[in-house]
């Protein structure tokens, strides 16, 4: 056997990706310096460090399952003035996670709630943390399977409970009745002061009790529960969609469509 095969059969059996393909490479590099083998193991391993990072991020990209790939950066902050930059900014340490703390990105339809719930969640992702984002209207439906089947529990551990931050966006679009109410309040349950929750809506909290089956007490003991650790985000501002609409003069129509809760 090869000295190559040799190394690449124990690369294998150690569970070591990437030194089998880039040794030759980095024994190269730090010959053409004149390093040290210490210079050789450190950059070696350096790498098989960078690879097992890039095979986590990857594997926690799968299973968060954003709809797209956003980041803080892309954010267009000085057409959004209504949002708190250094509030957002100082979410984006993710020491809010750490301490089991949730969000909440309260605005009207287009302002980047969902873009910047995305982005905090990717920042996380970037960082190894395990993120799972969701619609309100994709998590209902599955919690009502897994209720129906009598597999509620399995769910919660396996879906609700597993990440250490839970995206949940758009809730208050749709009106839930009262067992999906009460679902949706299992969840904020189970993840009280034991894993983070970040929560989208165009609604205020006055009006959450109109979505959760006109039940104030169930949403009072909700709201409870999530506010009790909580950064509130307030955006203010127009429709970042709508912005080119106003120079063809359709803007204000389609204003009132999303204020009336129509579909455009």
């Amino acid at each position: 056997m090869l000295q190559s095969e040799r190394i690449s059969d124990a690369c294998e059996q150690l569970g070591l990706s990437a030194v089998p393909t880039v040794w030759s490479v980095v024994a190269k590099q730090i010959l053409d310096k004149e390093g040290s083998y210490g210079d050789f193991v450190e950059q070696l391993l350096a790498e098989e460090l960078t690879a097992k990072m890039q095979r986590k991020v990857t594997t926690l990209l799968r299973f968060a399952g954003l709809p797209a790939i956003k980041t803080l950066e892309q954010y267009d902050f000085n057409f959004a003035s209504g949002t708190p930059k250094a509030q957002l900014t100082e979410l984006a340490g993710l020491s809010f996670i750490e301490r089991c703390e949730n969000v909440v990105l309260l605005g009207p339809s287009g302002t980047g709630k969902t873009h910047l719930g995305i982005a905090l969640g990717y920042r996380a992702l970037m960082a190894g943390i395990k993120v799972r984002f969701i619609t309100t209207a994709d998590l209902m439906l599955q919690l009502s399977i897994a209720s129906k089947q009598g597999k509620l529990k399995a769910y919660l551990q396996r879906s609700v409970m597993a990440s250490k931050l839970l995206i949940i966006d758009e809730i208050g679009y749709l009106p839930f009745g009262r067992e999906e109410a009460n679902l949706f309040f299992n969840v904020i349950a189970k993840r009280y002061e034991r894993g983070s929750v970040l929560l989208t809506s165009n609604l205020v909290f006055s009006q959450w009790a109109t979505a959760f089956a006109n039940d104030a007490t169930l949403t009072a003991a909700m709201l409870d529960r999530l506010l009790h650790h909580c950064h509130v985000i307030q955006i203010r501002g127009e429709s970042y969609r709508l912005k080119d609409k106003k120079k063809i003069g359709i803007a204000p129509v389609m204003s009132e469509i999303l204020e009336a809760g129509g579909q455009i």
